[in-house]
């Protein structure tokens, strides 16, 4: 009786590699989300904060006189989504992605199958998990506090288009700060920007209320995302200027990035 193993009738030759570019993306992305929800100052730039302005200024509204075009609970929180959009796209992309650059992380990544431009889809992939958490958990505050949205298709696309491109210029921008500077000097510019621009850079309060100054901030990007969501919550209608300054933030951003981002 013959011991030898049975010859394969067909060749099979291994095709070593790695998964298909979309998988890849999609767990770069469920990777990301989950570190950005289980780090606590990540956590409560995005919800913590957003919402104790929300809170605030609605409360703070009677009390201080502020020339509001209508309710404060319906100007409000349009700019707080805008914010919500702000530190997480800005701030909380740029804290991460400068000590992941700092400890090695992407240079390591860099060695994977993963591409370069996997990594980033993944980055702004898990960005939009979180802001519709984001938006989910402020809308819900906002709404048992008596918030009545605009309704139809224009204040629905004026909002998407606006968080979209809201969230390519902000995290465009956010990488080329995290790509320029080093990790201690990306956490300083990076809180220090959110907090100058959520004061003063007509994010939460309309530039109106800005003064003579409202004219400059308006061509901000946080004037512009802020701008754009009131017109489509409050108005119900499109904002094309400010949705063309954000696009234009957004083309700024990337070129920078392109140009002087570093990997490790």
């Amino acid at each position: 009786m013959s011991t030898t193993s049975p010859t394969p009738t067909t060749d099979w030759t291994p095709r070593p590699g790695g998964a298909p570019w979309l998988s890849q993306v999609r767990a770069q992305a469920s990777m990301e989300a989950r570190l950005m929800l289980r780090n606590g100052e990540q956590l409560l730039l995005a919800v913590v904060i957003p919402v104790i302005v929300l809170v605030g200024a609605v409360k703070g509204a009677d009390r201080v006189d502020l020339e509001l075009t209508g309710r404060a609970i319906d100007v409000f929180t349009p700019g707080v989504l805008a914010l919500a959009v702000m530190s997480t796209a800005f701030t909380s992309l740029a804290i991460a992605t400068g000590f992941e650059r700092r400890y090695g992380v992407l240079k390591r990544l860099g060695t994977s199958p993963l591409p370069r431009s996997g990594l980033l889809a993944g980055k702004v992939g898990a960005l939009v998990a979180v802001e519709a958490l984001q938006v989910a958990v402020i809308s819900a505050v906002a709404l048992a506090m008596g918030w009545d949205p605009a309704g139809g298709v224009g204040a629905v696309l004026g909002a998407l288009l606006a968080v979209l491109l809201g969230t390519a210029a902000f995290a465009a921008l956010g990488l080329f700060l995290a790509g320029s500077l080093r990790a201690e000097a990306t956490l300083a510019a990076a809180n220090l920007v959110y907090l100058l621009l959520m004061a003063g850079g007509a994010v939460v309060l309309p530039a109106s209320a800005y003064g003579s100054f409202g004219d400059v901030v308006q061509w901000l990007p946080s004037g512009a995302l802020g701008g754009a969501m009131r017109d489509a919550l409050v108005d119900g209608v499109l904002a094309p200027v400010a949705l063309l300054t954000l696009a234009g933030w957004a083309v700024v951003g990337t070129v920078l990035t392109a140009r002087t981002f570093k990997w490790e």
